[in-house]
Parts: structure tokens; C-alpha cells; sequence
């Protein structure tokens, strides 16, 4: 049996339902994994700071992970007998060691503390690289340099389970994830707020967008939840994965794609004279082949089904702030 064969091999399925835990529930990319676990029949236990109706279908405990002692998570855990913890917090904004770094040690703590530890799947983030020459796909050797201090503090955390793993104290994997696209985005992403406003955009009142020229790697966050899916079922492999789709596209072909499924001609969107930098990178692009290795993954969702699923969901979303359709006059940024 080849090693790649014998890798796939090992992605059986338990013969008993898993009981998963996900940290950070309630955000864009723990909800559809709430949701992808429990459509295997799998048992989830949906864990946040707030309740959110996203998650309405799960079992819900509400806990500050970060805020916590190690105990107080151990209890939990070893109380809903968990099986595979997913570390889905995001950790934006102005919290980034809190909801990150700290998170993941009282998380790590926890874990070592359970007489069945549970398996770790945490989700990192491709920002952990930072930038590289034009043209490079970013592999898993690919040196993390991060230009943010949202991937500097990623890259703290992801390095703390790694260690964990390669010393023997800790079951699990780190995924690297590129950015998102599908259904439910987040209204804080560049796509997902344009999305949003496009909501209350018709071809006469259009939308001034800053596009930076750049090239980047997104996935349909469908296709980044499989991956976890699998890395949560096996029993031996590196404990590192890139997930992405494999490719970098044009800012512009993205916008002009997500223009289109709205019904809306590409004069829509203004674009003022002058060059723009990306905060982002000018190129980002992964190289998924140890994902395709070891995890059996491919993406499959198309750039045209994922923009379709993102309009369609923030479309039909009364629940978006009215003031999003008032932003759509005012210049918006590329990322």
C-alpha cells in the first residue's frame, strides 16, 4: 500500500458517533462546522461567549474559554465526554492575545488535564506566513514571517499546539486556512461587507471601491469545514495543513464574480484613479497537496457557487443592519 493510500486509509470512520466540542460556535466558520458535524450524526456541544440563533439546532454552552481556568474547560469537556474539541474562534479585533494566545493555553491546559483527552483540530490561519514573492505557492515549510499582529498572535497560538503535538502532550492538528467565501460570511470580511451593501445597490447609485492589485487564495469555507471534518477522524499524520483552493485569483475577477450573482451590471462599482496596496499581500497562493495527501481533500465548490451562496444567504438575511444599505454611497476598501 502506498503511503498516500495508507494515509486515506486511516480516515475510517469512528464506529460510534464523535461528540465535538466547538469553540467559538457562534462565528462564521463555527457555525457551518456545528452544522457539517451534526449532518454526519455526530453529537455537537456549541461553545461561545453569546448565544446567537446560528446555533439553535446544538446543544449550547456559554463560557469564556480565555476567561477561564483550564479546570473550568476540563469539567466541561470530560462532562459532555468530548471526543474532538475544533478551536474555531477568529479572534479579530482589539482581543487578539485574549482570544487567541491565552484562549489556546487555557485550552491546551484542559486538554492535558482530561483522563480521554479529547482530539484538537485548530484552526490557523494562512496570514500566519505573511507575505512571499509573487508566483510562490506557500507550502508547510514555508518559513511564517506575519506582517500582522492578527497573524503574529495566530502564529503564537498555532506554534503552542504544534509544540504540544510533536512533544506527545497533545492530540491534534493545525489548519491553516486561507480566507472564506459561501454562505453567511462575516459582515467585518471585505466580501462579506460588500455583499451586504450591495444589498440596497441598483446600477444608477453604484458603489465606489478602492481595489487593491493583488492575487489571492479563497476557499468556500463548505470546503474548509470538510477539511476539519477529516483532520478530526485521523489517527496519525503531521500535525500541520495548509487549506486553501489551491490557486490565486484576481481581486477584481472576485468582485466582478460576487457583481454578477447580485443581478448587477459591472458600472456598479466605481473605481477612483490612483494605485492602492493591499494590507493583505499582492499574492497569496497554497499549496494543498498535503492536504489532498493526508486528508483525502480536494475543494469542490466553483468561485461562481460560492458567490452565489454568499449573496444568496446575506440577501435573504433580515437581520442585517439597515445602515449597510446607507454605507453603499460612501468609498469602500479593498482588504
Amino acid at each position: 500500500m502506498t503511503d498516500e493510500a495508507s494515509a486515506v486509509a486511516r480516515l475510517m470512520p469512528s464506529p460510534r458517533p464523535l461528540r465535538v466540542a466547538v469553540l467559538g460556535a457562534t462565528g462564521c466558520v463555527g457555525r457551518h462546522v456545528c452544522t457539517a458535524f451534526a449532518a454526519e450524526g455526530n453529537e455537537v456541544v456549541a461553545i461561545a461567549r453569546r448565544y446567537a440563533p446560528g446555533v439553535a439546532a446544538h446543544r449550547f454552552q456559554s463560557l469564556d474559554v480565555a476567561g477561564h481556568a483550564s479546570e473550568e474547560l476540563a469539567r466541561v469537556l470530560a462532562g459532555e465526554q468530548i471526543d474532538v474539541v475544533v478551536n474555531a474562534t477568529l479572534g479579530w479585533g482589539d482581543e487578539l492575545h485574549y482570544t487567541n494566545v491565552q484562549l489556546v493555553e487555557r485550552l491546551i491546559g484542559a486538554l492535558a488535564m482530561m483522563r480521554n483527552p479529547a482530539r484538537l483540530v485548530h484552526l490557523g490561519t494562512i496570514h500566519e506566513y505573511g507575505q512571499v514573492p509573487s508566483g510562490t505557492s506557500i507550502h508547510e515549510d514555508t518559513p511564517p514571517a506575519p506582517t500582522t499582529p492578527y497573524g503574529e498572535a495566530k502564529l503564537i497560538a498555532s506554534r503552542m499546539v504544534l509544540d504540544a503535538v510533536r512533544s506527545g502532550a497533545l492530540n491534534g492538528v493545525v489548519l491553516r486556512v486561507t480566507n472564506t467565501l459561501g454562505p453567511y460570511p462575516a459582515l467585518e470580511s471585505f466580501f462579506g461587507s460588500l455583499a451586504a451593501r450591495l444589498r440596497g445597490t441598483d446600477a444608477a447609485t453604484g458603489i465606489e471601491l478602492t481595489i487593491a492589485d493583488a492575487q489571492r487564495d479563497y476557499v468556500d469555507v463548505r470546503d474548509a469545514v470538510d477539511a476539519v471534518l477529516k483532520a478530526a477522524r485521523i489517527t496519525r499524520a503531521d500535525p500541520l495543513v495548509n487549506i486553501g483552493c489551491g490557486q490565486a485569483r484576481n481581486i477584481r475577477e472576485l468582485v466582478t464574480e460576487l457583481v454578477a450573482v447580485a443581478g448587477l451590471p459591472t458600472e456598479a462599482i466605481r473605481e477612483p484613479r490612483g494605485e492602492v496596496h493591499g494590507r493583505g499581500g499582492e499574492w497569496v497562493q497554497v499549496d494543498i497537496s498535503r492536504a489532498a495527501r493526508l486528508l483525502g481533500w480536494q475543494p469542490r465548490f466553483t468561485l461562481r457557487e460560492s458567490m452565489r451562496a454568499m449573496w444568496d444567504t446575506v440577501h435573504a438575511d433580515q437581520s442585517i443592519p439597515a445602515r449597510y444599505g446607507d454605507l453603499a454611497r460612501r468609498p469602500l476598501h479593498c482588504p
